[in-house]
């Protein structure tokens, strides 16, 4: 059986990025979040375009989902079925990082702060307190920059004013827009005390076949055992948080083919 076809991959992703959030994607935004070449971008849309998949609000301006394809906005990685491909590979992460795990997804609907849809207590004897259903900032925690670096949408909606948590919370706008940069080139965010004080995370993007980031997978903890004394994350931690996002990212294609 052939393999996939990976421009026509592309071409979904850019589908499925652009029926999210109708009116609000430029080039740009598209090339960033897909971690495609422009050219490449650019050359998808036009056909895109052409086929009247897609529409330019004028030249050179954002594009919208085409009219034949604007039911595509409804539709949306299910939370159930993330949990189903997550639950033993999030098992496995806390257990042998002995840190509590989280998987986060944008809310339904209008933009706002990531809401946890899975958690493993870290595998130890101290009071923890299920965190399913609630949400995180997404500028002060490793999950939120994640899912804030794969989404122009969440991006843009954002509040103008930044909620300070902790004295290390980044609140400056550029600032952030710096940080979400590096988040999509090297793939993991690393938050250390920005919501709280003591606590550390560090997460990696859940990603579907055409490349865009659907959840965060991340660990959380006491920041001496996250990070070391420059704030940088355990490269043997780093190291297993990625191969575990990468590897759910697998399984989710897999089922969908």
């Amino acid at each position: 059986m052939p393999g996939a076809i990976q421009s026509v991959e592309r071409a979904a992703a850019i589908l499925q990025l652009v029926a999210e959030y109708p009116a609000e994607l430029g080039l740009t935004d598209i090339t960033e979040t897909l971690q495609l070449a422009k050219p490449t971008t650019h050359g998808l849309l036009r056909t895109l375009r052409d086929l009247g998949f897609v529409e330019q609000l004028d030249p050179g301006g954002r594009y919208v989902i085409g009219e034949s394809l604007a039911h595509l906005g409804q539709r949306r990685l299910d939370a159930n079925e993330l949990r189903s491909h997550s639950v033993n590979w999030c098992d496995s992460l806390a257990g042998r990082s002995g840190l509590a795990t989280r998987v986060a997804v944008q809310p339904a609907g209008a933009p706002g702060e990531p809401v946890i849809v899975h958690h493993v207590f870290r595998p130890d004897d101290s009071s923890q307190t299920l965190q399913v259903g609630t949400t995180v900032p997404a500028h002060a925690t490793a999950l939120g920059l994640v899912l804030l670096a794969g989404s122009p949408a969440l991006r843009r909606h954002r509040p103008r004013q930044l909620e300070r948590y902790t004295g290390r919370t980044v609140t400056d706008p550029a600032r952030l827009a710096t940080e979400l940069a590096a988040v999509r080139r090297q793939g993991w965010a690393c938050r250390s005390e920005e919501y709280l004080v003591g606590e550390a995370g560090l997460a990696a993007p859940i990603r579907n076949t055409g490349g865009r980031v659907v959840a965060a997978l991340g660990v959380a903890g006491p920041s001496d055992l996250l990070c070391d004394t420059r704030r940088r994350p355990r490269p043997d931690l780093l190291r297993l948080v990625a191969e575990t996002a990468r590897a759910i990212s697998r399984d989710l294609a897999i089922a969908r083919r």
